[in-house]
């Protein structure tokens, strides 16, 4: 990440976080109830200041939820969000949610295809891969929405 991408993002992620007496945005969490990548993932957006709602589901429920909200096979996770009108789509950073939240960009939603190694609740071990997470649009075209190494 370059050094202007990090002030950026860091300077979004402190303006969208709730200050004293706001209340912490929602995010309600659809999962599995095995998943324990998943569970970490939540965790850490209670620990950056997140609400969540999470609700074990099966995974042909997980699977319809996602077709509903147009997430291709190509964008999918192990999990899904709603947060304000949009999905979160797999391990994606708080920050970039508080962003996505600060913003209001034209699209359906956040993701992070895959499980990148690294990547929130994907932080188990010492490996890490770079990832991006990607602004889905109405079209269901991405673009690059952050870049994390």
């Amino acid at each position: 990440m370059k050094r202007r991408e990090f002030l950026l993002a860091g300077t979004a992620a402190v303006l969208a976080t709730p200050s004293v007496g706001q209340e912490a945005p929602l995010i309600k969490v659809y999962k599995t109830p095995t998943c324990g990548c998943c569970a970490a993932w939540v965790d850490h957006l209670i620990s950056a200041g997140f609400r969540a709602d999470t609700l074990d589901v099966e995974q042909e429920q997980l699977w319809s939820l996602k077709e509903q909200m147009k997430i291709s096979d190509e964008l999918s996770s192990c999990h899904t969000a709603i947060v304000g009108d949009y999905f979160v789509e797999g391990h994606v950073p708080a920050e970039d949610i508080y962003r996505l939240l600060s913003e209001h960009p034209e699209g359906l939603g956040l993701t992070v295809p895959g499980m990148p190694m690294g990547s929130p609740g994907m932080d188990f071990s010492d490996e890490r891969e770079p990832y991006e997470t990607l602004l889905v649009g109405l079209d269901g075209t991405t673009s690059v929405f952050a870049r994390h190494s």
